[in-house]
């Protein structure tokens, strides 16, 4: 995905991403977190504002695209890369891992990958902050943070490959 990056001095920055045929949404993230949405349909074309956003409405739109309230596609890991190289991600407990019924304490998960575990979701229920007691279970999906490098140790671990 290409995605271009520019700085607007005095207003914020602007982000122009190629979305196919030629087309490209643009961003414009102004200072005050106010965001604007346009759609330019060819390199050429002037660009058409399509909606404008306060900082909170577009963190909510932000965390519905990216997945946080409602997976449209059966997933057992989504990333989301929070700044250089630091993700959350979700991973979905199978009922073959070897971490299921083990404490996270138990299992030593932050010092045998180096995550941090932030919340597991167990069906409807969100377990935030979940202390050192809590087991993990099948069917459980777990949210982590971490560099890329822990990320991956965690996903081993997960499948019984660490």
């Amino acid at each position: 995905m290409d995605v271009t990056e520019s700085d607007l001095p005095g207003v914020g920055k602007k982000h122009e991403v190629n979305i196919g045929g030629g087309q490209q949404l643009v961003v414009v993230t102004h200072n005050t977190g106010t965001r604007e949405l346009y759609l330019k349909e060819s390199a050429d074309a002037d660009s058409e504002k399509l909606l404008e956003l306060s900082d909170r409405m577009a963190r909510l739109v932000g965390t519905i695209l990216e997945g946080a309230y409602f997976q449209p596609v059966e997933s057992s890991h989504v990333e989301t890369m929070l700044s250089e190289g630091t993700l959350l991600e979700w991973y979905a407990v199978e009922a073959d891992s070897p971490l299921v019924g083990e404490t996270l304490a138990g299992a030593n998960v932050g010092q045998r990958t180096g995550v941090t575990v932030v919340a597991i979701q167990r069906g409807d229920d969100v377990i935030p902050g979940p202390t050192s007691t809590v087991e993990i279970e099948d069917g459980d999906t777990v949210v982590v943070i971490g560099e890329r490098d822990n990320c991956e140790s965690f996903e081993k671990l997960l499948a019984g490959d660490l």
